[in-house]
Parts: structure tokens; sequence; C-alpha cells
């Protein structure tokens, strides 16, 4: 906010209390994350605070340049995100806010308790896609075959499980065809809630009809449909969880948002999480996260490299990938990868789709883009490896 970066300014004087209302605002939305549904409310609220704040001081304030800055910037973000003047504030009494079902507000009732400011919480991200692709809470990227029933995560608040059915007659390739995701009964908030998505049947609701979990009122789990039949988003608040699940083609995508403290908050015996430890090597198509350069110039595993089986060619498979993706990270060439080895152009939503839910999820904006590395070292993007597409010969051999 460029506002608050005027703090500094020599004219701020001592009666003057606009760095107090600037320290609370902070103090409101720094928890708060844009990819979450009730984003735009609670910055409203924190917005309505803000300005309530700098009415109070308005007398005191009235020759200080950097309240009147703070006060356009609070006008420009009110009608940037289309907040009312009248409405709900954030509170600054901290045992006021302290809400038991909102996994935000557990880090403000501990800095309260204790008198010491915690560090905001961590958060990491898992997902899975096309024939599958799976990238884990460590952010390692891999290509797995795990045809079945699978645990993706499975702790002491969440479990998540996949099936994964073969998508090519004589390969071992697989995808996701359905989902089972169990939210686990937490204090008050809400009881055990299941849910069950399958290919042509994503319900926008848990398996008994409900929409959502504990008390209607706090909303610490519901289940948003963000397009019908093919897109949906649950949100637990009470953990601080999102998950999002996609139906592209014939299959499902799943991207999950969770703190770093829950992850890991499992037993011994719940050690076999995809998303935690990966795929077991016996079901990696990969070789330990690298992906092999063949040599160049050789013709694709099934002959000849005009007509593949898939229909498709490294030419006119890097070609339709590109026409979504632009950088050539992992999941471009996990999309051209797909067209190989499936011939099924949905695939390219799939990995398309699976960035997209990176961006909105995925806690670092450093870390959104993985790119492939070959003999051990990173490749770095102006590589030659990057026009070649060759390893993908090598990586489909496997498949086979």
């Amino acid at each position: 906010l460029l506002f608050i970066s005027c703090l500094g300014d020599g004219q701020l004087h001592t009666s003057c209390g606009i760095q107090k209302c600037t320290t609370d605002f902070v103090s409101f939305t720094s928890h708060l994350n844009a990819a979450l549904e009730d984003f735009d409310l609670e910055f409203c609220k924190a917005l309505r605070a803000y300005s309530v704040c700098t009415y109070r001081n308005s007398k005191v304030c009235r020759g200080n340049l950097v309240y009147h800055s703070a006060v356009l910037g609070i006008g420009d973000l009110m009608t940037q995100r289309n907040c009312t003047k009248d409405g709900p504030t954030s509170s600054t009494n901290p045992e006021m806010t302290h809400d038991p079902c909102n996994y935000g507000g557990h880090t403000e009732a501990r800095e309260h308790h204790v008198g010491e400011r915690a560090p905001p919480p961590t958060y990491l991200f898992c997902g899975l896609f096309g024939d599958p692709h799976l990238r884990t809470f460590k952010d390692h990227f891999q290509t797995c075959k795990v045809e079945g029933a699978w645990p993706l995560i499975d702790n002491n608040y969440l479990s998540v499980q996949v099936t994964n059915v073969p998508v090519v007659p004589g390969s071992s390739a697989t995808a996701t065809k359905k989902i089972t995701i169990i939210f686990k009964s937490y204090q008050d908030c809400t009881d055990q809630k299941v849910y069950q998505g399958m290919t042509d049947d994503l319900p926008a609701a848990f398996v008994d009809g409900t929409t959502s979990g504990g008390d209607g009122n706090t909303r610490s789990l519901h289940i948003v449909e963000k397009v019908g039949g093919k897109y949906i988003e649950m949100h637990a608040r009470y953990i601080g969880t999102t998950v999002y699940i996609r139906q592209l083609g014939h299959y499902l995508t799943l991207a999950v948002r969770m703190p770093q403290e829950l992850v890991m908050a499992y037993e011994e015996s719940q050690d076999l999480q995809l998303c935690v430890n990966g795929c077991p090597s016996s079901e990696r198509i990969d070789q330990s996260g690298h992906l092999p350069l063949p040599v160049m110039g050789k013709l694709l595993p099934w002959g000849a490299a005009a007509h593949p089986l898939s229909g498709y060619t490294l030419e006119t498979a890097t070609t339709k990938c590109h026409e979504k993706m632009l950088v050539k990270d992992i999941y471009f060439y996990s999309c051209v990868f797909d067209l190989l080895t499936t011939g099924d152009a949905n695939f390219t939503a799939a990995a398309h789709s699976a960035l997209q839910d990176v961006e909105a999820l995925h806690p670092s904006k450093e870390r959104w883009h993985i790119f492939p590395r070959s003999g051990g070292a990173s490749v770095g993007r102006d590589s030659k490896f990057f026009v070649s597409l060759g390893f993908l010969c090598l990586i489909f051999v496997a498949y086979l």
C-alpha cells in the first residue's frame, strides 16, 4: 500500500494518531489471503475500521500529509474493492476478534496470551493432475503410475484419497476418476463431513446433502460451486485449508492449500501420504525427480515421429501446449507428455488449470514455476534443453 510507506515522514506529529490507525489496519489484513472467498469481506471491514480511525483523528491530523495520503488511499481501496461505507468493522480488541473456528485468528490469540508477536503461519501446497503428475507439499514434482486408490493426505484434520484408472490400453498411464475427502470433526466448528466426487458427478454438497459444516452462520466449512458439475471449491476456515476440484475432459484435478503445522500432525502409521512423502519408488515414472535427456534426433518409441499413436508429434504437441502456457516450465512439459501419451487435448486444459491453481493457492510466488532438471543440475530457461523437448521420448518409453 503506497500510503503506508509514508510512515517515516518527518511531518508525522506526535499528537496525530494516524500511525496507530495504519498499524491497526496492517494488523487486521496481514493474515488475509486474496485467494480465499472471504477476503473482500474481511478487507472491507478493515478498511472501514481504518476510515473510522482517521475520522476520529481528523482535527489533530489536519495539517499532516501522511494523514491526507491515508485518507485518499482508503477511498481508492474502498472503490477498488466495492466496499460500502456503512457496515461491520474490524475490532481493535484482540479478545473480541478471536474466533476459534478461524485458523487465521489462532495466531492472534496466541499473541494475546503470550504477549509476543507470533510468526505468521506457513502454508503448503499440493496438486495432482494429468497422467498423473504430483506436486508435493515440499514442492517436489513427480510423475507416477499409482493405479487404484491412494491417500494424498491423511492427518488428524483431513483425509484425501484419489482413485486412478488406466488412460490408454497397454500403457501404465493413469488419471484420476474419483476423489474422496474427509473433514474430521473439530471442536464446535464442524462435525465430520465426507465429500465424494467422480467423473461426471461432481456435486456441490457433502454426501449427507449439506453444503457446510458446523454453525451455518460462521461458515467454518463450506462448499462453493464455481462451474456447475465441473469446478468446486471447499473452504475450511477452522483449519485454514482450501481445496479445489475440477473436471477437465474425463478426469479430475485436485489442488490443496493447508497450514504446515496441520499437514505434519499425523501418526507414524499414516506415513503413506503422496502429498507429504511423494510416490513410492516402484510407482515412479520419472527418475528421482530428474527428467533424463535422451540422444537428440531419435524417433519416438512407436516408430514414425510424424504419425505417433497419440496423433501428436513433438512439434504439434509443443504448439498445442504453447497456446495456453507461455512459460516452458514443468507444467508445460507435463502437458506435452500427456498429449504424446494419450492424444487427449483435455490434458492441455488440465495442465493449464493446475498452474492457475498454483498461482491462486501457493504462498510463494517465486516457487510457482518448477523447471526440469537434467544430470542433477538445474536447467535454465534459455538452455537448449528447452527447445529440444527430446527428454519426453525417454520418459514415454517408461510408460509403455
